[in-house]
């Protein structure tokens, strides 16, 4: 392990996730083109879950057992629901061992489910740690109102969602009887910012720093033709959201899938989460979404705004 840290008065101090970089690949543009504009960016690329859990190793206070458990509840998804014991500790860099123990602890609370102690699977208790969350907070039980008005209105779907990383995390949702993606959509789900409506939104409001950073460790993939993966290209796009006010994104996650966001921002002006409502492209053109949808989705975010102040 790399020589740790230390703070002013010579403690040793814990090495923070950012601190762990590692070398752009020959040729890659944007560290230059970031420094030519006077900002410092270090490239980083997506550590494990272990290196995270290991950044923190000096810090006394630090329960490693607990990160690595929580590090094997969230390598579950929707799309890798049963995974064994080898799977996890490949996708955590978690050692088996550790992943064996964590797993045996998870089963005693009944929040892990084994089939003939082989693959494992999130029992629904595990919802329980979430609904604490969603219970308590202002933002999903004031938002949960007005999005059933809108979907109401609108006979379309509308969510609010958080930037959690680098994705976004749906906290509150109105949904119709009309599906809009393959993949079902619920509280908790987690999509990609760049190429969703929320997610640049969400994107568009950050510091420049941090949008910095995101632009040069991003991962961005071509889910459809349309997806826009040139970190030059997003960031031209969260120029325009800002001076727009809203984000637009067509099809770019997924073919036929078409959404709008607004921001929704706390009594200090500051951006706290982002509103849309998403439909088919079939069903809604984008001049459509624009005169009707827009408005509907800023006055409720606005609502939204007001409550959050009380």
């Amino acid at each position: 392990m790399p020589a740790a840290l230390k703070t002013a008065t010579g403690k040793r101090a814990p090495r923070r996730v950012s601190q762990l970089t590692a070398t752009v690949p020959a040729g890659d543009p944007r560290p230059a083109k970031a420094a030519a504009a006077g900002t410092t960016v270090r490239a980083e690329l997506p550590v494990s879950a272990a290196e995270r859990i290991e950044a923190w190793s000096g810090d006394p206070n630090f329960m490693t057992s607990l990160a690595r458990g929580i590090a094997v509840i969230r390598a579950f998804t929707q799309q890798k629901r049963r995974l064994t014991i080898s799977q996890l500790s490949q996708r955590t860099g978690i050692p088996r061992a550790a992943v064996r123990r964590c797993l045996y602890t998870l089963a005693q609370l009944g929040y892990v489910n084994a089939d003939e102690g082989k693959d494992f699977t999130l029992s629904p208790r595990i919802l329980s740690l979430g609904h604490a969350y969603l219970s308590s907070t202002p933002l999903s039980s004031a938002a949960q109102p007005l999005l059933d008005r809108v979907s109401d209105v609108l006979h379309e779907s509308s969510s609010i969602a958080l930037l959690e990383g680098d994705e976004i995390l749906y906290v509150a949702r109105s949904s119709t009887q009309r599906r809009i993606m393959s993949v079902d959509l619920g509280l908790g789900t987690r999509l990609p910012a760049y190429c969703t409506s929320m997610g640049r939104v969400l994107l568009a409001y950050l510091p420049p720093p941090e949008l910095d950073a995101y632009l040069v460790r991003a991962k961005m993939i071509r889910y459809t033709p349309r997806t826009i993966v040139a970190p030059d290209k997003l960031r031209h796009e969260l120029d325009g959201i800002r001076r727009a006010g809203y984000a637009i994104v067509d099809q770019e996650l997924e073919i036929g899938l078409r959404s709008i966001a607004v921001p929704v921002r706390d009594h200090a002006g500051a951006v706290v989460a982002a509103m849309n409502i998403g439909t088919h492209a079939s069903r809604v053109s984008l001049a459509e979404m624009e005169k009707t949808f827009l408005r509907e989705l800023e006055s409720a975010a606005n609502e939204l705004g007001t409550l959050l102040m009380g």
